[in-house]
């Protein structure tokens, strides 16, 4: 690829206000309009979504209504931004984490172009605690941790399957507010269904770390080992594994026998790096 600039923004703001809403304000034009034409306005009226969220995310109502104020209170917005049953997107990424006596790292690559990056790292208390992540869909979560040194990322599952369930970002926004550690995250995960299929990995203060993948609907499938790249382990097939090269991307991680400290290394070069973003 060609070389580009590209300009990440760092945000603190502990509590939702001025700063989350010029946020939105700049990025809602370009999601409204990959809503609309995604078909979002054919999906689940706004109080079916606050209901699906006080259902299964009760701790984030008073934060989601907050934020459908802050954008303005439109039926879209709040449809928009509880991701239940939302349109279909993809990804891409590698993720593992590991730790020793000492250390716990968790490294991911973000394998979409950097042009669809929203290029904001976030840090708040919304709900009493310290999150900071890169934000996705505005207030969901691509990667980030919190301040019990719960960590989590997350990687395309491969398939564009969906159910009913919500979008990915906030499920990772919910377990760094909600969670201290790795158990209690999969429990979370247990309880909260995820609309298409992706692959988590997480890591705690404690040195736990775990790799989940989501089925389409609600569901999980813990894993043997702390990687995920862009295919799950049913017997359903991958997209474009030819392309994304997800296979020899995880047989790679597979047989990394690497210190904690040193496994950012391996992310820099073939085959985890990627850059046909054309």
């Amino acid at each position: 690829m060609t070389n580009m600039k590209l300009t990440f923004d760092a945000v603190d703001e502990a509590t939702a206000g001025p700063k989350w809403a010029a946020r939105w304000q700049r990025s809602w034009p370009a999601y409204e309009a990959w809503f609309v034409a995604r078909g979002g306005d054919s999906g689940p009226s706004a109080p079916d979504c606050r209901d699906a969220m006080r259902d299964y995310m009760p701790e984030l109502v008073p934060l989601y209504d907050r934020l459908v104020t802050l954008a303005g209170g439109s039926d879209r917005a709040a449809r928009f931004l509880s991701t239940w049953c939302p349109p279909a997107y993809l990804g891409g990424c590698s993720l593992a984490a590991l730790s020793d006596k000492t250390d716990v790292r968790l490294v991911r690559n973000y394998d979409l172009s950097p042009e669809l990056n929203e290029g904001l790292l976030l840090r708040t208390e919304w709900s009493g605690r310290a999150v900071m992540g890169m934000v996705e869909f505005l207030w969901g979560l691509s990667d980030g941790i919190n301040d019990a040194g719960l960590s989590v990322a997350l990687a395309y599952g491969g398939r564009a399957q969906t159910g009913r369930g919500f979008g990915v970002t906030t499920i990772l926004r919910y377990m760094l507010e909600t969670c201290d550690t790795v158990d209690e995250a999969l429990s979370a995960l247990r309880r909260v269904p995820s609309h298409m299929a992706y692959n988590l990995v997480l890591a705690d203060a404690s040195g736990s770390t775990a790799s989940v993948e989501l089925i389409p609907g609600g569901g999980i499938r813990v894993m043997p080992q702390a990687i995920a790249t862009n295919h799950q382990s049913g017997p359903e097939p991958a997209a474009r594994p030819g392309f994304t090269r997800s296979y020899e991307r995880n047989a790679h991680l597979k047989d990394l026998r690497v210190s904690p400290r040193h496994l950012n290394r391996h992310f820099l070069k073939p085959p985890l790096i990627q850059n046909r973003y054309a």
